[in-house]
């Protein structure tokens, strides 16, 4: 019989934690929280200091059960759920059901699940911290005092299952405002005149610059036209040359933020999607016979880029073995530490620079392997040394016409080697070698062209821009991004398009109705001081029930205001333009989990539903009957089946187009690669493509 038990929060965790410390030793998973408010009422006494009303959660009373019956078994217990406010929150809550004394050495925290750090920590117990336990019980009654009051407002004044949250709302506001913009841009008309030159049968291109003394913008045609007026001849002469070395240092290891942001550009995954997998990867994989289940990655939810030293040596020496002495970063690297930052954990890294991607290939899921070869080569990069590029500017002059040549090439690559960090707009950094020029050197003019441009509004959000903006601005914290992005999707508050944020009319509603009654829960200042308020209470320096209490008290005014003066808004279906073949009704445009889908206006005394699809003009390949239409999926990706469906099963994830291969008379997709989309063949056997456009 074992004399201890570990309760951590997950069954995959105390599988692996179970096996590193042996037979005195059983390790149990409570499935996160156990006990929370109910959610059937607020659950919070606003007359007595904000005293929360727990429960234990609904089907969480046999596991509750469980664990009771196993600690009555065993001499000592150790509680060993995640190390952040949340972990110690149910470790706080556990306690306090399985009667534990909260000042014992019963808290055991780990920051990888491997076998030296498991050891180690259980050598280190402490009592649990109540400063962490009061901030993220100060937020949860924050939020549910939000939340709990104005939602039912929402309600009652404009349509069932509507929300309005801290976070939620503040984003929510990003994309409006960010609409808004687009919505009220007006561009202005710009001009550049690019040329064409040749040195030494080499060519390069260079942009009109200004006259001989200063920066000149072209702003129409008419300034163009007299610049190309002025030039004369077809030689330019070389007036001078500045060649200079710079430094490119590598990106630091992953934070949470820093992780989804770079996991949906170069993966293309949501922020739910990257921290499901990375928790998979950190809760312990099975990679063998020889390790068995190890967790693969550090603690996923961190706000710090700092890096153990045992950790940095590691990956120094696998350095030197792949790359060579030279490849390791010589000065220790200081990243700034964020004002809003709490630097609680490492920065996400592998548990072992020595289990490469390519050694985890037959163990990992395509996805897991895809997130951990992010992870893993952006921290084998953060060690490695900063890349050296020669950069060179030749300014080229003719008449007092400027124009001026920009190249650089990588004299060393250093970190670039491995890798490179990604952008939100996608574009690359790339390298442009000039001809050798020296001043006076005379070059000749190939081609003169002028082009019209129009300034382009901002872009509207990614999901990668709008955390990074989140961050920037201090709203939220790691582990609310994910969850805030999804619950403002799955109110219909706004959509992905082209996978960026749009607006639904109902998400500027509800984004009105709170800017009038609610202006502190929009205030981006206001909001970022309340997240540091609450910090506070993490770090021990402020009592949480004054922070609620100094928000709750005009609050409580506002909301009694709202409920009174707040007109009721109806929101009229969208005629969808066409009759249900059930019963001859209109049919309309419904709001649902997925998106807007058709309803009978005749409802509830018709239930027929049907997706909206949208023909594309291609006749069916299989059936030769059906017509290809463009539909969603659950997860809202696009795919073009046919509209005969279920009669004719014909699927595709590319875009079928309405002409036949001209060497087999196949069908033809647009295929979406990197490089732009390329016509291809469906036939197998036919190799009939097109060269990929922009």
């Amino acid at each position: 019989m074992a004399d201890y038990l570990v309760i951590v929060e997950s069954p995959a965790k105390a599988k692996t934690i179970e096996r590193y410390l042996g037979k005195k030793y059983k390790v149990k998973a409570s499935i996160g929280h156990v006990r929370d408010l109910p959610r059937s009422q607020m659950g919070i006494d606003t007359e007595n200091n904000y005293e929360p009303k727990y429960i234990t959660i609904r089907g969480k009373g046999p596991v509750l059960q469980e664990l009771k019956t196993a600690a009555k078994k065993v001499k000592k217990i150790y509680l060993a759920a995640d190390p952040d406010r949340e972990g110690e929150a149910i470790a706080w809550h556990l306690a306090t059901a399985l009667n534990i004394d909260i000042e014992s050495d019963c808290r055991v925290v780990f920051n990888e699940i491997t076998k030296d750090a498991i050891l180690e920590s259980f050598k280190h117990p402490r009592p649990i911290n109540l400063d962490l336990v009061d901030a993220q019980q100060a937020r949860r009654i924050l939020d549910r005092l939000v939340g709990y009051n104005i939602s039912p407002i929402l309600w009652k004044k404009v349509k069932k299952g509507l929300s309005a949250g801290r976070v939620q709302s503040v984003a929510l506001r990003l994309i409006i405002d960010r609409e808004n913009e687009i919505t009220h841009f007006v561009p202005e008309e710009y001009w550049t005149v690019e040329g064409l030159f040749e040195k030494n049968k080499k060519q390069f291109d260079a942009l009109y610059y200004g006259d001989g003394a200063e920066k000149i913008k072209l702003t129409n045609e008419e300034q163009v036209k007299a610049i190309l007026k002025n030039i004369k001849g077809d030689h330019f002469s070389v007036t001078d040359v500045i060649k200079k070395e710079r430094k490119r240092n590598a990106a630091p290891a992953f934070t949470t933020s820093s992780l989804q942001q770079e996991a949906a550009r170069k993966l293309n995954f949501r922020a739910k999607k990257t921290m499901m997998l990375a928790q998979q990867l950190y809760e312990g994989i099975d990679i063998g016979k020889k390790e068995g289940t190890v967790g693969l990655i550090t603690y996923m939810r961190t706000d710090s880029t700092r890096i153990s030293e045992t950790a940095k040596a590691e990956a120094m020496q696998y350095i030197d073995t792949k790359y060579g002495k030279d490849y390791i970063a010589t000065e220790s690297k200081q990243t700034k530490k964020q004002s809003n930052a709490q630097d609680a954990h490492e920065a996400i890294r592998p548990t072992s620079t020595m289990r490469t991607p390519e050694d985890l290939k037959a163990v990992l899921s395509r996805d897991q392997l895809r997130l951990y070869r992010l992870i893993w080569e952006r921290f084998i990069a953060s060690q490695m040394a900063p890349a050296i590029l020669d950069t060179v500017s030749v300014d080229l002059l003719n008449e007092n016409v400027k124009f001026r040549a920009n190249g650089s090439h990588v004299k060393f690559p250093g970190f670039m080697k491995l890798y490179i960090e990604g952008t939100d707009d996608q574009t690359e950094e790339t390298t442009k070698l000039l001809p050798e020029m020296e001043i006076g050197d005379k070059v000749k003019t190939l081609e003169i062209e002028p082009k019209q441009h129009f300034t382009q509004p901002p872009p509207r959000y990614s999901e990668a821009r709008l955390v990074k903006t989140l961050e920037e601005l201090g709203i939220g914290r790691p582990s609310t991004y994910a969850p805030t992005l999804d619950t403002i999707q799955k109110r219909g508050y706004v959509q992905l398009d082209a996978k960026r944020f749009v607006p639904t009319e109902l998400g500027g509603i509800v984004h009105q109705l709170v800017f009038e009654f609610f202006p502190e829960i929009l205030n981006i200042e206001f909001t970022a001081k309340m997240e540091q308020d609450l910090d506070g209470v993490e770090e021990g320096m402020t009592n949480w029930v004054q922070v609620i209490d100094a928000f709750y008290k005009d609050f409580e005014k506002r909301v009694e205001y709202a409920d009174e003066a707040m007109e009721k808004i109806e929101i009229k279906d969208e005629p969808a333009g066409e009759d249900c073949e059930k019963c001859g009704a209109p049919m309309v445009f419904k709001l649902g989990r997925y998106g807007k889908f058709m309803a009978c206006s005749n409802f509830p005394d018709c239930r027929n539903t049907k997706a909206i699809v949208k023909p594309i003009g291609v006749q069916c390949p299989t059936c030769k009957e059906g017509e290809i239409v463009e539909r969603k999926s659950k997860t809202k990706r696009l795919f073009y089946g046919c509209n005969r469906y279920p009669e004719c099963e014909f699927v595709s994830w590319d875009k079928p187009i309405n002409r036949p291969c001209p060497k087999c008379s196949s069908l033809l997709i647009e295929k979406k690669l990197k490089k732009g989309v390329q016509i291809q063949c469906t036939n197998t056997d036919c190799d009939y493509e097109e060269t990929p456009s922009q």
